[in-house]
């Protein structure tokens, strides 16, 4: 089931410090390409919806694109402020995309960095090919959490924890193997699909690593919606015990691998 779109500020503006300080950024080589395939740059206006922190709105503020970001948590959107306040080229609006004003406005692409799947699909896509110029650009980007064929895995490490603290959770599991991923690489991924308003995807993989010691990797699940979601007193023994996993067992030392995507498509006219 879906979680509750509405709460989703709530959910994640609970901890922005920790949000800021742990999630995955984006890879310049990124932004690079998104900017070749595109064009955007210095007379380019990008709406970004979801922008947290502000971890792809500094990078977007940087190809020269006048950024309109759009955070409905007002914790993370005052750090969003304070992160892009050297950029004079951006601002940041405290709303959901669905209940957001546009005044009007139309941009060159929409840029969502692991946010669309919060926006409500029924009045999403529509909306965004709304606020698009003709020829505009629908841009989302996202990690993948993978694994490597016989690397140690914090999962394959703790699973006996996760179902000790909470049993029977459908979204326990095992990341994917990177190369199964890799052939994943049409379409928007795992949203719904937008019919016809957007032309065939530009789909580009991007290998990243984060490192970890125990405290850290429990911080980042801390960081995540599928934690946050847990009771406090299920969540908190279960991320402690975790950590002292890692410490005894990995040597306080795990990795977090990503394959960091992005998926561009044209508006249709």
């Amino acid at each position: 089931m879906r979680p509750n779109r509405h709460n989703v500020g709530r959910v994640f503006n609970e901890v922005p410090e920790l949000y800021d300080r742990v999630r995955p950024g984006y890879p310049a080589e990124l932004f690079a390409d998104l900017g070749a395939v595109t064009g955007m740059g210095e007379r380019s206006s990008v709406l970004e919806v979801g922008c947290g922190t502000g971890q792809a709105t500094r990078s977007l503020a940087a190809l020269g694109c006048s950024v309109t970001a759009l955070e409905p948590g007002p914790d993370l959107a005052a750090i969003a402020r304070q992160r892009i306040a050297s950029f004079r080229n951006v601002e940041v609006e405290t709303s959901t995309f669905e209940e957001w004003d546009n005044r009007g406005r139309h941009f060159d692409a929409l840029v969502a960095a692991s946010s669309w799947h919060w926006v409500d699909p029924s009045i999403g896509w529509q909306r965004a090919h709304d606020v698009l110029r003709p020829g505009g650009w629908m841009v989302l980007l996202g990690h993948v959490v993978v694994r490597l064929p016989g690397e140690p895995e914090v999962y394959a490490e703790t699973a006996d924890l996760h179902e000790r603290f909470c049993p029977g959770n459908p979204d326990w599991g095992h990341p994917p193997l990177e190369e199964d991923v890799r052939g994943t690489d049409e379409g928007w991924g795992l949203v719904d699909d937008p019919g016809g308003l957007f032309g065939p995807t530009i789909v580009r993989w991007y290998p990243t690593v984060q490192w970890f010691d125990g405290d850290g990797f429990a911080d980042l699940l801390r960081s995540q919606s599928l934690y946050r979601r847990l009771d406090r007193d299920v969540r908190e023994p279960l991320l402690d015990a975790v950590a002292e996993r890692i410490r005894t067992r990995m040597g306080d030392r795990a990795s977090r691998r990503y394959l960091s995507v992005l998926r561009v498509g044209q508006r249709a006219q």
